[in-house]
């Protein structure tokens, strides 16, 4: 056995992929997935490029961000008839100022999706609000709907944090996405942004993954993927591949994150791996 046969893998990373978020269109990149069907085919190429999961955005007819249950339930049909369950599929329930929190709360019950984002400031911008949000985590705890919860900035961190310790939530521990760069000039993203999340003095939280925007995405969730995170990529957030040109697909951008990952001797989560720490 080669040395490279018998050295262990330091870290499995999962790879989830957001490709279109709520308000990109077409005139962005002509592959943003706005349809059932290109979101089928986006999650199958994004698959075979290696990611995990795929966090995806419903649109109506005229490309406007949609919380809507029968929109959720064709593009899960749709993409399950293309990809099987060898993908999770997470739906966000984000409100881009268009719904209250109790609008995106019901669309998360009527859809009842394996997998769902939800950022902390929206469904619980303050303490009066927290009540709905922790009945919020406790159906989906449940009803075996894994959470995510969005964070943008540590100081949010701190909060889930305390909620945890309080016990107001069902878990011991919830996995979180730390959005890095979101008010930073023009949304460009550096690797440094996520040192404030995990200073020495800040909260540990066990499944974490990282987002960035801009063309140095790859690098800001390289630098996470090496201290124990996962992450995220997609045309949610980025159209660039780290020299510049416009990446040609979703897919590119995965297999970009892909070959870093496996140049520094790091592991890939399939999706039933995934599920199975969504369930620890």
């Amino acid at each position: 056995m080669t040395g490279e046969e018998s050295s262990p893998i330091r870290h499995r990373v999962i790879i989830a992929v957001a490709p279109n978020g709520g308000t990109r269109t077409k005139t962005d990149h002509p592959g943003i997935p706005l349809t059932t069907a290109e979101l089928a085919i986006t999650a199958a190429e994004c698959l075979e490029a290696g990611a995990a999961m795929i966090h995806a955005h419903v649109r109506s007819a005229d490309g406007t961000h949609l919380l809507d249950a029968a929109a959720y339930g064709d593009a899960i049909s749709a993409i399950r008839s293309a990809v099987s369950d060898r993908i999770v599929i997470q739906i966000t329930t984000e409100s881009l100022g268009r719904y209250k929190p109790a609008e995106q709360i019901a669309v998360l019950k009527a859809v009842r999706p394996e997998a769902a984002s939800l950022a902390l400031r929206e469904l619980a911008p303050d303490e009066d609000a927290e009540p709905e949000f922790f009945r919020a985590l406790e159906w989906m705890k449940q009803e075996s709907v894994a959470p995510q919860i969005i964070l943008y900035d540590p100081l949010e961190a701190v909060r889930l944090s305390d909620m945890m310790r309080r016990g107001n939530l069902p878990w011991a521990d919830a996995p979180v996405l730390y959005v890095l760069g979101r008010y930073t000039a023009g949304r460009k993203s550096a690797p440094s942004d996520l040192l404030p999340f995990l200073a020495a003095d800040m909260p540990r939280f066990d499944l974490w993954s990282v987002c960035a925007f801009g063309r140095d995405e790859a690098q800001c969730v390289t630098a996470a993927a090496l201290l124990g995170g996962h992450v995220r990529v997609g045309f949610e957030n980025n159209l660039l591949l780290p020299d510049g040109r416009p990446a040609s697909s979703n897919a590119e951008l995965v297999e970009t994150v892909v070959s870093a990952m496996h140049s520094l001797g790091l592991g890939l989560c399939d999706a039933s791996e995934l599920r199975a720490r969504f369930n620890r």
